[in-house]
């Protein structure tokens, strides 16, 4: 139990910040909503990679380090939870309008010890202020590990 909590003033990572290319690599993805994800300081603590978003859409995947494991050594459902949080966010700020999560309901459906997880959000539905996301986490043997439905506020409508 010697390991240190980062000091929470310390300067950390961009999301995307190991990989160079992000921008290049993943030209679908406007550069304002790119912008914005990479200021997601939490997202790029954990690890947490942006490959592909668009109006409605996102796909973001991460490996899992031993930081991301609970007590009994497997993934700690908060890094699921927050994994499929950072689909939703980059794909219901796609197309311009600055969307807020108001509820979300997860169901974890098996446990995963793999080494990589990623998660998709797709959008359902969408009035003028409120979106309808399905989110769904599977691990790299493409097992489903995580189910959740999300409801998005649009701040600016």
């Amino acid at each position: 139990m010697d390991k240190k909590l980062p000091d929470m003033g310390e300067s950390l990572p961009e999301v995307g910040e190991n990989s160079p290319d992000m921008g290049e690599s993943l030209p679908e993805i406007d550069e304002n909503l790119l912008k914005m994800m990479k200021r997601d300081r939490f997202a790029a603590y954990v690890g947490m990679e942006l490959r592909e978003a668009r109006p409605g859409y996102a796909l973001v995947d991460m490996d899992i380090e031993d930081k991301h494991l609970n007590g009994v050594d497997m993934i700690q459902g908060g890094v699921i939870f927050t994994l499929a949080d950072f689909a939703f966010a980059a794909a219901s700020n796609a197309g311009g309008q600055i969307t807020v999560g108001i509820q979300v309901s997860i169901s974890y459906l098996k446990a995963s010890k793999g080494k990589k997880l990623k998660a998709e959000a797709v959008e359902v539905s969408a009035s003028q202020k409120t979106v309808n996301y399905k989110l769904d986490v599977f691990n790299e043997f493409d097992e489903h590990i995580a189910q959740l439905t999300a409801i998005g506020f649009h701040k600016n409508s």
